[in-house]
């Protein structure tokens, strides 16, 4: 109390200060909605298509595992990633709309013609540049969200808006399965890319908010070099520093339920693409679709409970994952898997309203798009671009590739890092609540 403020504290002081309170949603908000949550579905129907596909791709090109991995995840990992920044400073400065509509256009037309390419390299740049066009997205999408609705309902909206991850891997992995069976796995790519096109026409066409227009006290764009803003005073938060590692290794084990999970389903319990394929999409919308949505809702009554509630909540849904992990590698029973991945996909999809909300209330409404920008890359390098590598290194090693089962014990990563999400999120949530109670 009587020691001089630390200037990194006093970011998170100077947000969380009460306010009066914001005005409503914006008009267009609810069809805004609609329509960024349409986008985010194609970004993740175009963006985990290729997982379904992996075996029939592994046959026909004679591809490793890391070679898989590196088509997965770190080929759309390293422009998504590197360029996302950039992109969060566009966010911040120009329209908005036009942003996601261009970089809509990049990517469904690179994920249409991966169903041309005729071997790795022409897979991976194809790959590359579905990153690149989806690095446009999350910055620009949450931070219009961020105008369109108030404070209160930051985390219920962006729930929805991310019941997009849910709905598209769902669609990927049935239509996926289903098209890659009867017609082969080029035609998965032919008719689920290309119609992203027309929709981005609709994107162009949205009404762009004004900046700060549900918050009490309206935001301007900022002016370049204006010492409030910029990834340095975001980083110098203790408390983004904890929730951005926190749920990085968080989104580990989430990205390896869509990314190495159906691939186990059809090399070490045997099942055909097309089942494999309708059983992801059933976990998906049992369990990701429904956590995705709850998940929003409950970080927004934690958060009326405690300051740090949203990150307690995002702690307490790893801990809830790490041992459904160990039920879902080691159960022979149908019925046990199936339970193990709904319960997966529920806890490792619940945290996405809540954590984007953290990162608009911290940052304020002038770098919003830079500070989604930050988390994305932390939570993207180290859940895509780090992990899947390294899972499907391990399993190499271990010699699946002449014993399947081997999978299950690279995968064992993925529980230990809920364990570690759980602490890191913890203190985070610690932090912030200290903040709190010391005003």
């Amino acid at each position: 109390m009587g020691t001089p403020a630390d200037p990194a504290v006093s970011v998170v002081s100077a947000v969380t200060a009460p306010e009066p309170p914001p005005p409503p949603a914006a008009r267009g908000a609810w069809y805004a909605l609609g329509l960024l949550t349409l986008v985010y579905v194609l970004n993740f129907l175009d963006r985990s298509l290729i997982y379904i596909l992996f075996t029939p791709i592994k046959r026909e090109i004679a591809l490793s595992d890391l070679q898989l991995a590196l088509l997965g995840s770190t080929s759309f990992v390293i422009f998504y990633t590197v360029l996302g920044i950039p992109f969060g400073r566009l966010a911040d400065r120009y329209r908005r709309t036009h942003l996601i509509a261009g970089g809509l256009a990049v990517w469904s037309l690179f994920s249409g013609l991966t169903g041309f390419a005729d071997g790795f390299a022409a897979l991976f740049a194809c790959r590359v540049m579905v990153g690149v066009g989806e690095a446009t997205l999350g910055p620009a999408a949450i931070s219009l969200l961020s105008d369109f609705f108030p404070p209160r309902q930051r985390a219920t909206v962006q729930a929805i808006y991310s019941s997009g991850i849910a709905l598209g891997s769902a669609a990927s992995f049935f239509l996926g399965g289903v098209l890659g069976e009867a017609l082969g796995w080029r035609w998965g790519f032919y008719l689920l890319g290309f119609p992203g096109l027309l929709v981005a026409v609709a994107v162009a066409l949205l009404r762009e908010p004004a900046r700060g227009a549900t918050e009490a006290v309206r935001a301007t764009a900022p002016a370049a070099g204006d010492p409030s803003t910029g990834a340095r005073t975001l980083l110098r938060n203790p408390v983004l520093r904890w929730h951005h590692l926190g749920y990085a290794l968080l989104t580990i084990a989430t990205n390896s339920s869509t990314i190495w999970v159906p691939s186990f389903l059809v090399r070490v319990h045997g099942l055909g693409l097309a089942e494999a394929g309708q059983w992801m999409a059933l976990s998906v919308l049992v369990g990701g679709l429904p956590g995705t949505l709850l998940g929003g809702y409950l970080a927004d009554r934690f958060r009326a409970r405690w300051a740090g509630g949203r990150m307690y909540f995002g702690a307490t849904a790893a801990l809830i994952g790490a041992p459904f992990w160990l039920l879902l590698l080691f159960a022979e029973a149908p019925a046990a898997l199936l339970v193990a991945n709904a319960v997966l996909l529920a806890t490792g999809l619940s945290f996405l309203g809540g954590a984007a909300a953290d990162v608009s209330d911290l940052a304020g409404p002038k770098q919003r798009g830079l500070a989604i920008a930050i988390y994305y890359f932390t939570v993207n390098a180290i859940g895509y671009g780090l992990a899947p590598p390294l899972i499907g290194a391990l399993s190499d090693a271990l010699g699946a590739a002449t014993d399947p089962a081997m999978l299950r014990y690279a995968l064992l990563v993925c529980p230990l890092a809920l364990l570690l999400s759980a602490l890191g999120l913890w203190r985070g949530a610690a932090l912030r609540q200290a903040v709190d109670d010391s005003r």
